[in-house]
């Protein structure tokens, strides 16, 4: 599992320090998560997690992250362990961590998580110090937390804390991926099916094309960073379960390789597994002798999306475009783009720029939108990402039953 600062530096590790040595690690299990469910934990485990209490039979030392709210609406709590090196010297120790969070005053709600790590052998001269980490993923409320670690001679390390994942009160509208009190194995990778079922009407709710651009934050990034997919991917999921949608459309394209990499025809839901596997297939950082060639290729590439996927015939309710800034060498030209002519759809531009400040000019999507009176919002926090779906979808919602009053109106009078 993972913790939250960026990027994942809280996924299950093991650091040695003083020299570069590459361990792979398995990742935390959850034992329990669901009241009822019954667990099978060693006695003298059970013991020290009910003790509430440290031990130092083997030295470490233990700190808790507080819970921060990510870009994929789930608060990330955590810890890190340091432990001597001295203390795993041999031919390969196997350290054990095992912990419960539950809510405040309520252990029947309690989740269980393992690990088992195997360290490499090291030398008794070996200095410095192991750094090992994990995270849980859980809704607004307070909890508690008891973890122990134990090696091979049953070794002890224990220790306990308390979080409290709350929301400030400006943000407490958003509606969050986790509910109050909820305890969750993180997500291993943001490309699943975990969208919540929707209430409203999806064969009369809304039709929506999303265009998005996947591509790193970071202009000269060669890869996308699980921070950018993750943002990405909750702009698409909180656009899927708004209630008032009811089918989407998905292009998923990349500029800098001027190409489409998925496309999803009308449906009630994204199927992201299928979104994950297809952006496996880019190789971003890449030199294309043939585009390289080609002046502007990106530009003519953009102009050719937007009149093709903007520019179709049958129009849904909107067309919503969303990505990082796509600086390009030159925008694509106005007078192109009006030969499209009027659309009757809405069309919307969501721009996930984490640092507005540093690049605040208009990028070469947000020129191309302009020619359609195209609203842009700028998502650069969590609260962002709310207040601009809520109100995006309610324009698109007012647009829908303007037009069809006007065609009400207009089949009237004939």
């Amino acid at each position: 599992m993972r913790g939250w600062a960026g990027e994942h530096r809280f996924a299950p590790c093991l650091l040695l320090l003083f020299f570069v040595l590459t361990v792979r690690t398995p990742a935390q299990f959850l034992l329990k998560v669901a009241p009822g469910e019954g667990v099978t934990l060693m006695p003298s485990d059970m013991a020290i997690l009910e003790a509430d209490s440290e031990r130092k039979d083997l030295p470490c030392s233990v700190t808790p992250r507080k819970a921060d709210l990510g870009f994929d609406l789930r608060f990330h709590s955590g810890y890190e362990v340091t432990i001597p090196m001295t203390e795993l010297a041999g031919s390969g120790e196997v350290l054990t961590v095992l912990f419960r969070v539950y809510p405040e005053e309520d252990k029947g709600r309690a989740a269980y998580f393992v690990q088992h790590i195997q360290v490499p052998p090291l030398s008794d001269e070996i200095k410095g110090d192991a750094l090992l980490g994990g995270g849980i993923d859980i809704g607004e409320g307070k909890y508690h937390v008891d973890w122990l670690m134990r090696d091979r001679m049953e070794r002890l390390c224990s220790s306990s804390w308390d979080i409290d994942a709350a929301l400030a009160p400006k943000d407490k509208p958003i509606p969050l991926f986790l509910g109050p009190r909820e305890i969750a194995q993180s997500l291993p990778e943001p490309f699943v099916n975990d969208s919540a079922n929707r209430p409203g009407d999806l064969e009369q709710g809304l039709n929506v094309k999303l265009l998005v651009n996947f591509a790193p934050q970071n202009l000269v990034s060669p890869a996308l960073r699980r921070s950018d997919t993750d943002a990405l991917v909750t702009i698409l999921k909180a656009i899927e379960r708004d209630p008032h949608v009811g089918h989407i459309s998905l292009v998923a394209f990349n500029i800098e390789e001027s190409r489409v990499v998925y496309r999803q025809d009308s449906g009630q839901q994204i199927d992201f597994p299928s979104l994950g596997k297809a952006l496996e297939t880019m190789k971003l950082g890449t030199v294309n002798l043939v585009r390289l060639q080609q002046k502007h290729s990106d530009t003519d590439f953009l102009a050719s999306l937007i009149e093709k996927e903007v520019g179709e015939t049958a129009h849904p309710d909107a067309v919503i475009f969303a990505g990082p800034k796509a600086m390009l060498d030159a925008d694509v030209p106005q007078g192109d783009l009006r030969r499209i002519g009027d659309i009757e759809c809405p069309v919307f531009y969501m721009n996930y720029n984490l640092n507005p400040q540093a690049v605040p000019w208009k990028d070469s999507i947000s020129h191309a939108i302009k020619a359609f009176k195209g609203t842009e919002y700028t998502i650069s926090r969590p609260r962002d990402l709310w207040f601009s779906t809520t109100e995006m979808l309610n324009r698109i919602v007012r647009s829908k039953r303007d037009r069809a009053l006007a065609r009400a109106a207009a089949g009237g009078s004939e």
